[in-house]
């Protein structure tokens, strides 16, 4: 009876020691699963696409406002896209109104003065505002030696009463003055484009320097092998913004 005892305590010690060992073992493999998901590290860089300086300015050259449009920033650039068809509208309306008076002044020249228009140039139409008649001009022309300018009396003729000149005058002073005006349009078109280009730079490297950033990511992966607990794939991400 004493040895039965004795055999039993015997296996009793030799089960308890075993198991021990194999809890420890089970924890130990699952420590190492779970360092083997945190040392599986993989860095990733995303940068978002810069814009061009150089497309910028030129979207702004062809059409004021597009660069900064282009650039993301449009709040400046609209201005300039606004201001560009303002200048167009004057731009036709001052050709449409000098073109009108143009051909109202040559019309009263030819019902009021005698002139026959065609083939004559601008130079023509602008010293008979100014002379009654053609000789007069041609006696002032011979006065200061000026005899190239002299015209002949039968193809460039004219003759104003004082009234018809001056309303002639008006009429080509007021078309003159609308399509130099147009020149000025012109100029005009011109800086708006150069502003609205350097305006498109500085929008375009302020854009960039806002959004252009490296994004980290770090993924961690590996599988995880539990006691009791069935075999999964681990992915961890984290961002640095």
């Amino acid at each position: 009876m004493t040895k039965l005892f004795i055999i039993l305590l015997l296996l009793t010690i030799t089960v308890f020691s075993q198991n021990h060992k194999n809890i420890m073992e089970l924890k130990e493999d699952s420590r190492q699963n779970i360092q083997t998901v945190n040392n599986s590290t993989t860095p990733i860089q995303q940068t978002i696409n810069k814009k061009s300086v150089g497309l910028a300015i030129v979207y702004s050259l062809l059409l004021p406002g597009m660069g900064e449009l282009y650039a993301g920033n449009y709040t400046t650039g609209k201005y300039f896209t606004i201001a560009e068809g303002a200048l167009w509208g004057t731009y036709i309306g001052m050709n449409t109104y000098g073109s009108w008076q143009k051909s109202r002044y040559h019309s009263f020249a030819a019902s009021n003065g005698g002139v026959s228009t065609a083939g004559k140039n601008d130079d023509y139409f602008s010293n008979i505002s100014l002379y009654l008649n053609i000789n007069d001009y041609n006696d002032d022309m011979a006065r200061n030696g000026e005899f190239s300018k002299m015209y002949s009396v039968g193809q460039n003729y004219w003759k104003w009463t004082e009234a018809d000149r001056r309303t002639y005058r008006a009429m080509w002073v007021s078309s003159e003055s609308a399509y130099n005006n147009v020149r000025f349009v012109v100029g005009a078109f011109v800086l708006n484009r150069i502003v609205s280009a350097i305006n498109a730079v500085r929008v375009t490297i302020a854009n960039n320097k806002r959004q252009t950033q490296d994004i980290g990511w770090n993924v961690s992966t590996g599988v995880s092998e539990q006691a009791n607990l069935p075999t999964s794939f681990v992915i961890n991400f984290q961002t640095n913004f």
